[in-house]
């Protein structure tokens, strides 16, 4: 598959996942938004690398690639980079635990209803701020 048929999956399925968060939410699933949310935040910054000519790494934090590679996007979007670099940052602490938890914490007690809103709502805002700059 091309990078841009790639780059095109990857925030449709991103898209997608956006709607299976609501349903995690009404679910009161805390831990699940969260996790879920990580996963729609990396297929679209992923994305957003892909159509623009840069191979993702493999990794789930892409912070470093998009701040390295800033001048490579539209203007309006670069403004916006350092806030998704953020985002991207801050969803790579929450990747194994929301998933796994640890031996003295459980995910579905450790998350709240306010860490799943947030977690939510930074999903949404990068989709929302990627897709235009993902091929047609």
């Amino acid at each position: 598959m091309r990078s841009p048929d790639l780059a095109r999956d990857y925030i449709r399925r991103a898209s997608i996942r956006l709607e299976v968060l609501d349903l995690l939410f009404r679910a009161e699933s805390w831990a699940d938004v969260v996790r879920e949310s990580q996963e729609v935040v990396e297929l679209a910054l992923k994305a957003l690398l892909r159509s623009h000519g840069i191979d993702p790494p493999g990794l789930h934090d892409v912070s470093e690639v998009l701040l390295a590679e800033r001048t490579r996007f539209p203007e309006p979007l670069q403004e916006e980079l350092p806030a998704l670099a953020e985002i991207s940052r801050q969803f790579r602490r929450d990747l194994e635990l929301a998933f796994y938890g640890a031996e003295d914490l459980t995910p579905s007690g450790f998350y709240s209803e306010a860490d799943a809103r947030e977690a939510r709502e930074w999903a949404r805002r990068v989709v929302r701020a990627v897709s235009p700059h993902v091929g047609p």
